[in-house]
């Protein structure tokens, strides 16, 4: 594909968006998935082949699969929901919907497939209730990254509003044995070994940065709020981590050791998601949402990305080609992507079913799609 293709994760499935080497003359196609609400949508840029995880309570978990950039999918089912009971009390229905009683891999573990990444020649999955899965086949056959599903500190995992999900999947451009999740909301943890062993990483770099904070998701004892909503590499071969968490902005310089504040200078300390430049390590951007409280729409309804050029410290608003009277929509953590041209382009997609798109790493911004169902994630292939 000379091209580029924006891949979309939706309540009605998976959505692509195609378009010219210019990033000009998009067109849709889409629901894939067989109908599943479809929570985050990868692709290889090698081999172009993609991955969407999803699922539900009545359909069951699973990855589907493509190898011909969207034309076909075929799905791994992972594990069951109540389509999967009903079918088994119920001929008609089973053979209605051409159920067959196979054994699933993970039986009734977890109901959703809830993250994607693929690095270095493996694809993982983040799932709910958190877990870490692994795919050495293309996404054929699936294993458990056990040290993190019994990491010892497992017991104090505590839900956020969306449930114990792992979201975040982050990992490293050149060690294949390193990498870091999010869970929501337990925090980061990362390893070095393959996923053998996993480090809890939520300390704050400064600890009075817990002082004036009395949010219930705030910094306090020394450490971030657990409930992290999205991390992003930063540019290098190096551990540089930006977070946006329930609370706040951060940035860590070494592989999430240790964490600094970045929030000052942002309309509000809650949104979803982030997104870091493929080449400068001091340029990121963010949507703050005017809080959790508050109906979790752009403060003042008016919409903006906020990009740093400077690590942090300070924010500028970009609103050109935004709605900036009665804007409600959300948009969620992994609904931001960046991709890798020159200038950098950023994506992200609503709730209310519109994809916008910058191609001047955000100073202006076009509406490139619109009326998709809910939008979860976004991400960005050539």
């Amino acid at each position: 594909m000379d091209g580029m293709q924006v891949l979309v994760g939706t309540t009605k499935g998976a959505f692509l968006l195609n378009g010219g080497a210019d990033r000009t003359g998009w067109t849709v196609t889409g629901p894939h998935c067989g109908g599943w609400g479809i929570n985050h949508v990868v692709g290889d840029p090698e081999t172009g082949h993609l991955w969407a995880g999803g699922g539900g309570d009545w359909f069951g978990a699973g990855v589907w699969r493509s190898t011909d950039r969207g034309e076909t999918w075929t799905l791994a089912k992972l594990a069951k929901g109540a389509a999967d009971d009903w079918a088994a009390n119920d001929p008609d229905f089973a053979q209605m919907i051409g159920w067959t009683p196979e054994p699933l891999p993970f039986g009734d573990e977890f109901t959703q497939v809830w993250s994607m990444a693929v690095a270095h020649g493996v694809v993982y999955s983040g799932t709910k209730p958190a877990g870490l899965l692994a795919s050495h086949d293309g996404g054929i056959t699936w294993e458990k990254v056990s040290g993190l599903t019994d990491h010892p500190s497992r017991p104090e995992w505590n839900g956020g509003a969306a449930g114990l999900i792992l979201h975040s999947i982050v990992p490293s451009p050149v060690d294949p044995k390193k990498m870091w999740v999010g869970i929501s909301a337990a925090g980061v943890f990362a390893t070095e070994d393959g996923g053998v062993t996993w480090d809890r990483r939520n300390r704050l770099a400064n600890a009075a940065a817990c002082t004036h904070h009395h949010h219930p998701a705030a910094p306090r004892d020394g450490e971030t709020g657990h409930c992290v909503h999205n991390i992003a590499h930063g540019a290098g071969q190096g551990d540089l981590l930006y977070q946006q968490n329930h609370h706040g902005v951060w940035r860590s310089v070494d592989g999430g050791r240790s964490w600094d504040d970045l929030t000052d200078g942002l309309p509000s300390t809650f949104g979803f998601p982030i997104g870091a430049h493929p080449r400068d390590p001091d340029t990121a951007w963010t949507l703050p949402l005017n809080g959790d409280m508050e109906g979790r729409f752009p403060p003042d309804a008016a919409a903006a990305v906020w990009r740093t050029r400077d690590g942090g410290q300070s924010w500028q608003a970009l609103r050109e080609g935004l709605p900036q009277t009665a804007c409600f929509f959300t948009v969620l953590r992994q609904a931001m992507a960046v991709d890798q041209r020159d200038p950098a382009g950023v994506f992200f997609g609503t709730n209310s079913g519109s994809i916008f798109a910058s191609f001047d790493e955000g100073d202006s911004w076009h509406e490139i799609a619109r009326h998709l169902p809910t939008i979860q994630s976004v991400e960005v292939l050539g």
